[in-house]
């Protein structure tokens, strides 16, 4: 694949972390002695990205100094924190002309497997999707987005738990905010994303039931594992984190 038809990858990576006890942003606090989204990164680079753009906001500077010996990496400002999907689109620039999928993924999710990338770039090399969702079959699924299937097992929809029915609630299959877009279907999608919602912000969630109203091809695989559901939102969490790295490391 030449570089408009290899994967790029956009890394979320603008966020605070206010349960984290640091003035630093998020991604940017240590698991084992290593920035978490530095584990991202070499995940991507290892799944055959050979581009990543980081979304880069709360003290950019840091985020910028950390990779600026990276010829890989490139960012994006997002100078208002206004969703999910607004993140991606502060990358339109870096994305014109890319022809090939767009990997997105979250900043703060250490755990990310290079299988899981590899599976779901695989998947998307199969016919022609619009996107492909990386979910996962979860014990427990309290608090996270539902994939909504039909009688055939086609995807359907995201439903987030707090508009969730009874029904919903029970489905186990959730999604991870592990994303593999046609890039320019997704900037078309991003054209149509709207912010009418009681947050007033811009959800890359949204962005495959645009796409599925488009009669576009949208699936979700099933394909990562457990201990990919482990991000970063709190000190409790970073310590589950460095657990389990230590743990992989041994194994």
């Amino acid at each position: 694949m030449d570089n408009l038809n290899s994967p790029v990858a956009i890394v979320l990576a603008a966020g605070k972390g206010t349960r984290m006890e640091s003035e630093l942003p998020k991604v940017l606090c240590e698991a084992n002695g290593t920035a978490l989204v530095q584990y991202v990164v070499e995940a991507l680079r290892k799944s055959g990205v050979k581009r990543i753009v980081l979304v880069v906001g709360y003290r950019a500077d840091l985020v910028r100094t950390q990779f600026e010996n990276d010829a890989d990496i490139e960012f994006a400002e997002q100078t208002e924190q206004l969703g999910t999907g607004h993140a991606v689109m502060v990358c339109r620039a870096q994305l014109e002309e890319h022809e090939g999928p767009v990997v997105v993924v979250t900043g703060d999710s250490p755990m990310l497997q290079v299988d899981s990338l590899k599976n779901l770039l695989g998947e998307f090399d199969q016919g022609d999707p619009a996107a492909v969702l990386g979910t996962l079959l979860h014990e427990n699924p309290a608090g996270l987005g539902r994939i909504i299937r039909d009688p055939q097992g086609a995807f359907v929809g995201i439903v987030e738990e707090k508009d969730a029915n009874d029904e919903q609630r029970l489905v186990n299959e959730v999604n991870m905010s592990t994303y593999v877009f046609d890039c320019q279907r997704l900037l078309k999608s991003l054209d149509l994303l709207t912010n009418s919602n009681k947050q007033n912000e811009y959800y890359i969630t949204d962005v495959p039931g645009i796409m599925l109203q488009d009669g576009l091809d949208v699936r979700a695989l099933p394909v990562l594992k457990p201990i990919e559901a482990l991000s970063v939102n709190t000190v409790a969490d970073l310590k589950l984190v460095e657990q389990a790295l230590s743990e992989n490391s041994e194994g």
